[in-house]
């Protein structure tokens, strides 16, 4: 391992992050577990950044795209009909619940949230977008002009106009102590003052993410996006729903995170897990909108057969399984355990989540590098982040079973137990 860790120190950029003091290569995987190229096995609470949302080595997925393979198409791009596109595409346009919706695909959910940018900016004849603070959006130069967290954010040029707002911040002391309902009013009062002060007439779109992934899953309460659009719609403003992390029934109690507010957005991006590791992304929206771009446009790899072979496998298998009832279920388990266990572990200041996408907020930055190295020894796999490097997040396979739930429950008590200890 040391050897590979040298080689690709040698070649690949600096900033690209390992997770460990020992990084691991992953050679193998089943269902919710992995092996690395020394034979230890791993529970997967990560699945590759809540990439692998249906696990490892899914029969159905597997089968999908050994038969696509078999036809030796594996490109030939959208200037010809694609029925695997075609097919997914009718499928998520109508699980969206947006109105005469229509798809175009991507490689990522950065691709997808620029094609937002671009149809929202466009529509409005502006440049000027709302975002949410802590937020995350992707790597690109539009894409992270609307990310709102320094240690992602490479410089300040960008080809926006950009607002940062309130909603995910309640650790902030202007809101602690408030309820949910006096924080959305706070917070919507805010949204008024800056469309008031900081910006012209016009402003194209809000894009936010119902929970935050590099934020440390920090999210909103529900309803307040639903407070906000009620702002946004008295002057047009376009609302975009970033379902890169959220998507696919994830938070078990609805399908898609915004769903959780009772809103259905002008568009949603989407990306991560829909190809269960293949890489695929895209953006849903007001047919209108899609259609309203003048100059012809393509995605060379997006929507490609292999990755759309994938897609709607993965996709058919969530819904065939009802898999977003099991994550309410493992997930309620697991983050019920982490909630007790809190109560008596001074190094938690606090646990959140929904289904399964959950994180624990520990009081030392230093704490989230022991953690982790304690998880990797007991046999499980997690990832951290958080604005201020205080977040574990983890977000298993929505085929997470109750065993398994309670076997990761108990490793990850057991890592908090230790720290707790450690620093008395």
């Amino acid at each position: 391992m040391s050897e590979l860790l040298a080689r690709h120190r040698a070649v690949m950029p600096n900033w690209l992050a390992l997770n460990y003091n020992e990084p691991i290569e992953i050679v193998s995987g089943k269902g919710s577990r992995v092996v690395d190229s020394e034979g230890k096995s791993y529970l997967d609470f990560f699945v590759g950044i809540l990439t692998n949302m249906i696990g490892y080595d899914v029969p159905e997925v597997r089968e999908a795209v050994e038969r696509q393979l078999a036809t030796g198409v594996v490109h030939t791009s959208t200037v010809y009909l694609l029925r695997g596109q075609v097919e997914l595409a009718e499928k998520i346009a109508r699980l969206s619940g947006i109105p005469d919706a229509k798809v175009f695909f991507t490689n990522s959910g950065t691709e997808a949230n620029e094609t937002a940018l671009l149809l929202a900016t466009y529509a409005r004849k502006s440049d000027q977008v709302l975002a949410m603070r802590q937020s995350y959006h992707g790597r690109s130069f539009g894409a992270v002009s609307v990310t709102s967290n320094r240690a992602w954010k490479n410089n300040s040029l960008s080809p926006l106009n950009v607002h940062f707002l309130h909603g995910a911040d309640r650790h902030l002391s202007q809101f602690k102590g408030l309820s949910d309902a006096d924080y959305i009013k706070a917070c919507v009062e805010d949204l008024r003052h800056v469309l008031a002060t900081s910006v012209s007439k016009d402003v194209a779109a809000l894009i936010a993410e119902p929970i935050q992934g590099v934020g440390g899953f920090t999210m909103a309460p529900d309803g307040l996006f639903a407070a906000y659009k009620e702002v946004l719609d008295e002057e047009g403003i376009l609302f975009i729903s970033d379902e890169v992390q959220t998507g696919w029934g994830r938070t078990g109690s609805a399908f898609f995170g915004i769903q959780n507010h009772g809103v259905t957005p002008d568009m949603m991006t989407f990306a991560k897990g829909l190809g269960n590791g293949f890489a695929v992304g895209g953006l849903v929206a007001r047919g209108d909108l899609m259609d309203g771009l003048h100059a012809v446009g393509l995605s060379t790899f997006g929507g490609n057969p292999i990755s759309m072979a994938a897609a709607n496998a993965t996709l058919d298998y969530v819904l065939d399984h009802d898999l977003q009832a099991n994550a309410a279920r493992t997930g309620a388990h697991i983050i019920d355990g982490l909630r007790a266990a809190a109560e008596r572990l001074p190094i938690v200041t606090g646990v959140r989540g929904k289904g399964l996408m959950f994180a624990i907020e520990l009081a030392e930055p230093a704490m989230t590098g022991r953690f982790m190295e304690l998880t990797k020894q007991a046999g499980l796999l997690a990832g951290k982040g958080g604005l201020y490097g205080t977040a574990i997040r983890m977000a298993p396979p929505l085929t997470l079973t109750m065993d398994e739930a309670a076997e990761g429950l108990g490793i990850i008590v057991d890592a908090l137990e230790t720290i707790n200890d450690e620093v008395r």
